[in-house]
């Protein structure tokens, strides 16, 4: 059951029927009979004291596209004001219009249309969702505000494409707006343009409930939901994060067909105003749209796309229902439209805790924005159990932390602490006392403590956890939605596929002509994507070199300052500062990146709009993964692996040894890398979502006159002048939402062993970015193409690899980065103590070095103030498993070195194949759909069949009546020839 709405029917096609059963979220409820009549279905009561008019959608929501025109002298509770007139009253302004069927003319655009300054519908104007006369609804507005001649000619061809293909067009001079610097121009798609599309997209619509019944005799409510509810045997508990069903009322489930005009008369046609939603009118004029030619000496040249690319247009949007604030109370007059009632419910800060109204999002901006906020809520939920596992581990590591016996000794003050240590760069870097890194352990340990391990297990079970039951979770959506085959039955083919292939192949599925790109041609193109996407992958392990260098050289200036406090903080200083500068190298990248994806999956020319944006997901995706967790796995498997002693001359970068880790590890560097590049991206993309679209807005109506809602100006706009100076949704739509959130769960689970809080910070970023991003949509944004879709796309295979990966990543993490096997290799083999302590671990782990064998430029300066006690020191220890100066095998490495190496490939081996076999077992024993869900569909394929059965029991029985009817009449005309011949036609059942 989908959050705020209720379980649908679906079903495939099936041949000769047709039927199925599916929500039906349609702008009115279903059997309305249209403005002017005052019927209602049998479900369905008008409100106590409603007097008749336009149709009013419990919860006090207006229905979409209810034309005010019967409501003359009555008070409308639908708009909460009294409404007198024909239409809905504005302004005299000077506006066009261009009706279906009227003649094209080629010249100036004024030779395409006809002045309409007469009508004058009585309306508030700023909410005008209408044409002037009141009746026809805007379906889309396009905007300019450049008078070239050249754009002009091309919005001229661009028209009378759009009228050729039978819209309306109804324009608005700059002149007479309120900000007296852009046009605008109205569309709106009539009848016969809806059901010829329609039926072209294969569009689903319900059928008529008594054809069902005649057909079935069967009621087509949900019975196998309802015999769900009957067996449930307590009463339900009071939700206070569930949406009341007096605000959102369920929606009731109707059976759908794909529409076909030629049955028609088994479709719930009530008003052919209403049958088709705002979201099924909105996608039918964009499908327009986007074929729409502005010049015919270029078949590549057409689409709305294009003549927004070329400036042609400078806006192309549908209307919001309203406004989503009003100076009505809601108690008193309801809410006035779905964008205010999406507001409160959704978009409010207050309604934070509330479960997100999914149907009611699928309903306004379409389904793929609404599997996209049904993902994020349940990531976002799912987010909670492993918070609270990683707070307990990280707290462990608090309460444990004094009694940790390694970190004690690096402390002590007397004893170990004052072992001295070898430089940790060339030359610059003085001697330094162990006690030093005492600041460096006790972090470290709060990270990596005996929980760790754990908690990376129960993190690789999570993620597969997660994965399994969102498939169920999608697929119960997709059913309930209606798209549970859209790709495969519904979706067309791109335009731009279509121009560019001059081949054409009978569709082995359809056995329709259909164009196609040859392979040899694809494989070339392909061939170019994958070669620029190499040379930008080394371009990206470039920067990260770059920034290594930057560790390399800036912890060796920092060590030679003599202040004291910069040489005690110089490692912490150099990773704070390094990740940084990644994070902004990252930023930077990323927007190149977003480009080069684009023009490589433009070459790509893939065939339908899911394949386009699947490849433009793997580009874009595989970039990013790069780009952001590189310098997470240099720290986490390379930093310090190639210097064996201080004065190893092997692994040199232009004069400098390469980077160390403290004597602690490096899995606190790896901690504070993540931290920052996690923390500061979800900062920085918050802003970007919401500050940035809101400054936009600012400087938009600034420039266009338009002024805010609270001055007496704005009185005047309309509905198309406020939606404009919002800020447009993004060309690829929630490509960005989705990218942001999957890099956020690849920090969650690939790292985990080494920041255990990860899963609480993304949870805490969550909980704002559903409000930030409902903010956003409702209030800063135009209102999206609502796009169809049935799933997360290439997501979830991204999701599944990245769940994968991370178990090896852990597995890696717990065995090379911590000092976890090291010190179970320690106890086991090395202590000496009956009690297995760890006692002595830390010496054990420090190797000797004689002062003596430093090369000449590796030698610290004897002249450095720093430490200059310590000067005169003839052996230090440095980090490492090596024999001491003069063993026959000096610094190479020891036993116990090969030992460890040993036990850590052997844990990696365990750990990966025990959690690869509980994922598997897991994934084995969740089913991908409900039991309940699976019920359903296959009783609807049933009732399919069996409507099919009937449908040619009926035909049958209509074509016997119409024998019957021939014979009686034959027999009436041959009456007077004898009783032979009347008995001789008398019908014979069988013939």
């Amino acid at each position: 059951m989908t959050d705020g709405g209720s379980y649908g029917l679906a079903t495939p096609n099936q041949p000769g029927t047709g039927f199925e059963m599916a929500e039906r979220s349609s702008p009115v409820p279903i059997g309305f009979e249209g403005v002017g009549d005052e019927s209602y279905p049998p479900s369905y009561s008008p409100p106590e004291g409603y007097t008749g008019g336009t149709p009013m959608h419990p919860g006090g929501i207006p229905p979409a596209g209810a034309i005010p025109d019967s409501n003359i002298g009555r008070e409308n509770p639908a708009f909460g004001s009294p409404v007198s007139g024909s239409g809905c009253s504005v302004n005299e302004k000077s506006v066009t219009n261009i009706s279906y069927g009227d003649p094209v003319e080629q010249g100036s655009l004024g030779a395409l249309i006809t002045e309409n300054s007469n009508n004058k519908p009585h309306h508030d104007r700023r909410e005008q969702l209408y044409f002037n006369d009141g009746k026809r609804q805007i379906d889309f507005i396009l905007a300019y505000n450049d008078d070239d001649p050249k754009k002009e000619q091309k919005r001229q061809r661009f028209i009378a494409s759009l009228h050729e293909e039978g819209l309306m067009v109804e324009v608005e001079d700059a002149s007479e707006t309120n900000g007296g610097r852009v046009s605008f121009v109205k569309i709106h798609a009539p009848w016969e343009v809806c059901t010829r599309y329609a039926e072209l997209m294969n569009m689903k619509m319900p059928i008529k409930e008594i054809l069902i019944q005649a057909l079935l005799n069967h009621d087509e409510q949900n019975d196998l939901a309802e015999d769900e509810e009957s067996q449930q045997c307590l009463p339900k508990m009071p939700n206070p994060f569930e949406i009341s069903e007096e605000t959102l009322p369920e929606e009731p489930n109707y059976f759908t067909a794909a529409f076909n005009r030629e049955r028609s008369n088994q479709f719930i046609i009530d008003d052919h105003e209403t049958f088709f939603s705002h979201s099924q009118r909105t996608r039918i004029v964009y499908e327009v749209l986007s074929r729409a030619r502005y010049d015919d000496s270029n078949k590549l040249r057409f689409g709305i796309i294009r003549m927004l690319d070329n400036d042609s247009y400078t806006a192309a949007f549908s209307l919001h229902e309203g406004s989503y604030s009003s100076e009505h109370s809601v108690i008193t007059h309801g809410y006035e439209n779905e964008r205010r009632l999406l507001y409160e419910l959704w978009a409010k800060p207050k309604a934070f805790y509330k479960q997100q109204p999914l149907d009611l999002i699928r309903k306004y901006y379409g389904e793929k924005v609404g599997i996209y906020f049904a993902w994020l809520g349940f990531y976002t939920i799912w987010l909670v159990p492993a918070s609270l596992v990683g707070m307990v581990c990280f707290l462990y590591g608090c309460f444990t932390l004094y009694k940790n016996i390694p970190s004690n000794e690096i402390c002590e003050p007397g004893g170990l602490g004052s072992t001295v240590m070898c430089p940790l760069c060339d030359q610059l870097c003085p001697f330094w006392e162990l006690k030093s890194s005492c600041f460096y352990s006790r972090l470290t340990y709060l990270f990596d403590n005996p929980a760790t391990v754990f908690f990376s297990i129960f993190m690789s079970l999570w993620g597969t956890l997660f994965l399994e039951f969102w498939k169920r979770k999608q697929h119960v959506i997709a059913w309930d939605w209606d798209v549970l085959e859209y790709e495969q039955e519904q979706e067309s083919l791109r335009p731009q596929y279509e121009a560019q292939a001059s081949h054409k192949k009978t569709n082995p599925i359809t056995k329709l002509i259909e164009p196609y790109i040859p392979w040899w041609n694809k494989a070339t193109r392909v061939l170019t994507s994958a070669t620029t996407i190499l040379f930008m992958l080394c371009v990206v392990l470039a920067a990260i070199f770059g920034v290594i260098v930057y560790r390399i050289v800036i912890v060796s200036v920092l060590y030679a300052s003599d202040v004291a406090l910069v040489r005690q903080n110089a490692k912490l200083t150099t990773t704070i500062t390094a990740a940084t500068l990644n994070l902004l190298v990252i930023i930077l990248l990323s927007k190149i990146y977003r480009w080069l994806a684009i023009w490589l999956t433009n070459i790509e020319c893939p065939r339908t709009q899911s394949d386009y944006e699947d490849s433009f997901t793997f580009k874009m995706f595989l970039f990013q993964f790069v780009n952001f967790y590189s310098s997470l796995f240099y720290i986490a498997f390379f930093k310090g692996r190639f210097v064996d002693y201080p004065a190893d001359k092997e692994y040199v970068i232009f004069g400098y040894h390469m980077d160390q880790c403290d004597p602690a590890g490096c899995l606190i560097e790896l901690c504070i890398q993540l931290g920052i590049i996690m923390v500061g991206k979800q900062f920085l993309n918050n802003f970007m979502e919401l500050g940035l679209p809101f400054l936009m807005n600012f400087i938009r109506k600034k420039k266009s006159n338009i002024s805010n809602e609270s001055t007496k100006e704005q009185q005047a706009s309309t509905r198309w002048e406020q939606d404009y100076v919002l800020a447009a949704t993004p060309p690829l739509g929630l490509f960005d939402e989705y990218l942001e959130m999957v890099i956020q769960f690849g920090f969650v689970t690939l790292f985990v062993a080494a920041f255990p809080l990860a899963p609480l910070f993304a949870l805490l970023n969550n909980v704002i970015e559903i409000r930030l991003d409902a903010f956003k949509y409702v209030t800063q944004l135009r209102r999206p193409l609502a796009a169809r879709a049935q799933d997360i796309g290439a997501w979830y295979n991204i999701l599944k690899a990245l769940s994968i990966l991370s178990v090896i990543s852990n597995a890696f993490v717990i065995a090379y980065t911590s000092d976890f096997i090291p010190r179970l290799v320690y106890l086991y083999a090395y202590s000496g103590d009956e009690k297995k302590s760890v006692a002595g671990y830390i010496n054990g782990s420090l190797s000797y070095f004689d002062v003596k064998d430093f090369l000449p430029t590796v030698a610290p300066d004897p002249n450095l103030e720093a430490n200059k006690e310590l000067n005169g020191t003839e052996i230090c220890r440095y980090r490492g498993y090596n024999y001491p100066p003069g063993h026959p095998k000096q610094y190479h490495s020891t036993i116990q070195h090969w030992h460890i190496v040993a036990a850590r490939f052997i844990f990696v081996v365990v750990f990966e194949h025990v959690v690869f076999f509980l994922t598997s077992t897991i994934a084995v024993f969740i089913p991908d759909e409900p039991g309940s869900v699976r019920d359903q569909i296959l009783r609807e394929k049933f009732l399919a069949k069996e409507a099919l059965y009937a449908a040619e029991l009926q035909k049958t029985k209509t074509k016997r009546e119409d024998d019957d009817e021939e014979t009686a009449s034959a027999k009436e005309l041959e009456g007077g020839g004898g009783g032979a011949g009347a008995e001789g036609l008398r019908y014979r059942p069988g013939t």
